[in-house]
């Protein structure tokens, strides 16, 4: 049991190593390739903490915490290695590259130490810092350096406001939906990295659609928001 529990930990933690290679990705300007190390991450992400509740591991391996090795992978791969591409990707010119990505890297930081970051009913509270996607986006889109500079400044700024982002698998209200949509940006993001962040105008237009369903979702109110 201490051995499948620590296996669980060291699952986890590979997400470091997919993060160095990523990196590694985003100093040699291939951002598909750094995308494809962030989506194992994400996977891996996705799949540890059901592992570590099967396995026990807060109790067999109290030793670890897998909650701080959780926090420390996921700063790594949803903050920093996004904020280095917003840095030097050339959205935008250098200075202003320069600022939103400190900016990213700050505000993150914050985020990943809010004990409240979450709502009684599972919604993240703020904007939840998830980097990776946004930075995913401005690749893809590749809007006009403004817009870009605005859409960091504003997320940033909702890091700190209380309204809901949903968490698609921990919400219960349209969960099926949520995970359905979720498993299906998934296709076609890997689809999009794939092809090199140019994919054809019909797949970019379904990230986006499922974009706005994860960004409105949480503005519906409930009965038992807060």
């Amino acid at each position: 049991m201490r051995a499948l529990a620590f296996s669980v930990h060291v699952l986890t933690a590979s997400g470091a190593a997919l993060a160095l290679l990523a990196l590694i990705a985003a100093t040699q300007d291939d951002w598909p390739l750094m995308f494809l190390w962030l989506g194992v991450a994400l996977v891996v992400d996705a799949v540890d903490g059901p592992l570590a509740r099967a396995a026990n591991v807060a109790e067999v391996l109290p030793r670890w915490s897998g909650e701080t090795l959780d926090l420390v992978v996921d700063y790594t791969t949803y903050v920093f290695i996004p904020a280095y591409a917003v840095a030097v990707c050339k959205l935008m010119p250098d200075s202003l590259a320069l600022a939103a990505a400190m900016a990213i890297a700050v505000t993150g930081t914050i985020y990943f130490a809010d004990r409240s970051m979450k709502t009684a009913d599972n919604f993240f509270r703020g904007f939840p810092a998830v980097w990776n996607v946004i930075v995913f986006y401005l690749l893809l889109l590749r809007p006009a350096s403004a817009v870009t500079a605005a859409v960091i400044a504003l997320l940033s700024v909702l890091t700190f406001v209380p309204i809901r982002f949903v968490h698609p698998f921990r919400v219960q209200r349209l969960r099926t939906v949520t995970v359905a949509l979720l498993a299906l940006w998934g296709v076609l993001a890997f689809a999009a990295v794939w092809l090199g962040l140019t994919p054809p105008l019909w797949l970019t237009a379904g990230l986006c659609g499922i974009a706005l369903y994860f960004l409105g979702v949480g503005l519906i109110p409930t009965r038992k928001s807060e």
